[in-house]
């Protein structure tokens, strides 16, 4: 019997893992020039910082300081002491305690009211089917085009008839009055971004237009409606020509009736309260700003998505 002699065949070792490529020239030149292109939009978004915290930082860093130290030291120069005073001046003198109370009893009743009306007219006008629709609509808007200050002597007028005067009634109305054409348009754009097929489901499975409007317009307008609110906020929130022409008393004025009142009091400016009341008056409002930026923005891009 023959013997098979032969070699067995040798193991194969595992080869090595091939190393990677170093990286080629034309790949480090990409990334230089993405970082090139980059370095003018940093120094743009550096400058724009800047121009917009140097006035904040100024600001604040004033209402610590005491009158000598702000007429003689250097604008961003840091205050030789912390102290509260202006704060409490301001607060007290100043009378902006009793003045954020009325900006807050004026702006959330009117805003409440810009709000509700305005939804309910722009569902009005762009879901519910009736005859005159358009013109009205029409009408609405050639309100925007009517400048505020031309009417508010005829409204000081009637407002001093009806004896409403002293109170802070005229401010709501008229801020009310002249917020709802622009709501109005501008629910009226998101309303008609909506497919007409959601609404016309619901009727025929019995709902009525009421409750179409509570049950799926509302909810599908919340970002919107946010973002609408906010913005009539920010506007009645820091007027002066309404709030300066309806405020016939002291105690009726508004924040910023009173930084207007504080900026001269005893015939000089005491700029360390001046500088406290409207760092109150802004950290409120920038809060308020940061708190909602993402409900702002998903409700601006809502209207621009059609369907």
């Amino acid at each position: 019997m023959a013997l098979d002699i032969s070699t067995p065949p040798a193991a194969v070792a595992p080869s090595a893992p091939t190393a990677q490529p170093p990286r080629t020239s034309s790949a480090r030149s990409r990334g230089a020039k993405r970082l090139l292109r980059r370095i003018p939009v940093w120094i743009i978004v550096a400058a724009l910082m800047v121009v917009v915290l140097y006035p904040q930082v100024w600001m604040v860093l004033g209402s610590f300081k005491t009158q000598s130290e702000f007429l003689s030291n250097p604008a961003l120069s840091l205050p030789e002491t912390w102290r509260f005073d202006n704060y409490v001046t301001a607060l007290t003198n100043g009378n902006v305690g009793r003045n954020y109370l009325n900006s807050v009893l004026v702006t959330i009743p009117s805003v409440i009211l810009i709000v509700f009306l305005g939804v309910a007219a722009g569902y009005a006008l762009e879901v519910m089917i009736w005859k005159g629709q358009r013109g009205t609509l029409l009408y609405i808007l050639a309100g925007i085009m009517v400048p505020g200050q031309m009417i508010l002597v005829p409204l000081f007028i009637l407002y001093f008839r009806a004896g409403i005067t002293n109170s802070l009634l005229p401010l709501i109305i008229t801020y009310t009055v002249m917020g709802l054409p622009l709501t109005t348009f501008l629910m009226a754009s998101y309303f008609r971004a909506v497919p007409r097929e959601i609404f016309e489901a619901a009727t025929m499975d019995g709902s009525s237009p009421l409750r179409n409007f509570f049950a799926i317009g509302v909810p599908m307008m919340r970002n919107a409606i946010l973002t609408i609110g906010l913005v009539q906020f920010f506007s009645v929130w820091n007027d002066l020509l309404i709030a300066l022409t309806f405020t016939t008393r002291p105690d009726l004025a508004t924040i910023q009736v009173g930084l207007l009142s504080l900026s001269d009091e005893y015939g000089s400016t005491q700029y360390g309260p001046l500088f406290a009341a409207v760092s109150i008056n802004i950290v409120v409002l920038l809060i308020v700003f940061l708190a909602l930026n993402k409900k702002i923005m998903a409700g601006m891009a809502g209207g621009a998505v059609k369907g």
